[in-house]
């Protein structure tokens, strides 16, 4: 067998190998699992600590979990949470 044969059979293989790996895989979703799915909730809150605890608290006890602190119109803390 000459190597040039060898070299475009070995190249075949893999090229199939590759070709059938990518046909046969699944996405989790395609398998029965729903993709996650986030529900986003912004929420000012007055800038003092008591009333920042107490809005992290409520929210946290209800399921929302915390993603970002960001400065509305740069004096109320913004809160963005996720669940």
């Amino acid at each position: 067998m000459s190597p040039t044969l060898v070299r475009f059979l070995t190249g075949t293989i893999v090229l199939a190998a590759v070709c059938w790996s990518i046909l046969s895989w699944q996405h989790p979703a395609a398998q029965g699992q729903e993709a996650k799915r986030y529900v986003y909730k912004v929420v000012d809150v007055p800038p003092d600590n008591a009333a920042m605890q107490n809005t992290l608290n409520e929210y946290g006890a209800a399921g929302w979990e915390l993603v970002v602190i960001g400065m509305g119109d740069m004096t109320t803390p913004r809160l963005v949470f996720k669940k």
